[in-house]
């Protein structure tokens, strides 16, 4: 689960998380829904949430791409760690007590696999409820478009060096 920095890099390969702030779209309900499950479990790392482009998430991390944070729930930790999409989901089984060891097989090949699975069906679920265009596009290849579904187009191969996940 690589990161990207928001905020000033306390080194975050040996200094260890100790807080997590979660971006999540106040208008979805599913989002609210999952953040007001995660306010209840017990936390072994404290979870702050902020709604996803508002004035309070602009200001705490001002480089971050705030409309793509609306789009794909981001997680972003206390050492400037980013994580979006399904490392986010993931990064916040993990700050859990009862779901930390869930996360560590989620954070395995075979589990990642699951854990972008459920990032998609909850994408597809959003999109349902939202009007108007395509809610969920990774750089992946996949695409969700309410009114047409599912669509995958391989990235290209332009450079020689292409995927073979």
């Amino acid at each position: 689960m690589a990161g990207i920095p928001a905020v000033r890099d306390r080194d975050a390969v040996r200094v260890p998380v100790l807080g997590l702030t979660v971006l999540y779209d106040a208008q979805c309900s599913l989002c609210s829904f999952v953040r007001d499950w995660l306010r209840k479990q017990s936390q072994l790392v404290p979870l702050r949430f902020v709604p996803a482009g508002s004035d309070e998430a602009r200001s705490a991390f001002p480089s971050l791409d705030h409309r793509a944070t609306l789009e794909e729930i981001t997680v972003v930790g206390d050492g400037g760690q980013v994580y979006q999409g399904p490392a986010a989901w993931v990064v916040c089984l993990w700050a859990l007590r009862e779901q930390r060891a869930l996360a560590h097989r989620l954070s395995t090949p075979a589990g990642a696999r699951l854990a972008r699975g459920a990032m998609l069906a909850a994408a597809k679920w959003r999109a349902g409820h939202k009007t108007g265009g395509s809610l969920y596009y990774g750089g992946d290849g996949w695409t969700y478009d309410p009114r047409a579904g599912w669509t995958y187009t391989p990235p290209g191969c332009d450079s020689g060096t292409c995927s073979t996940r």
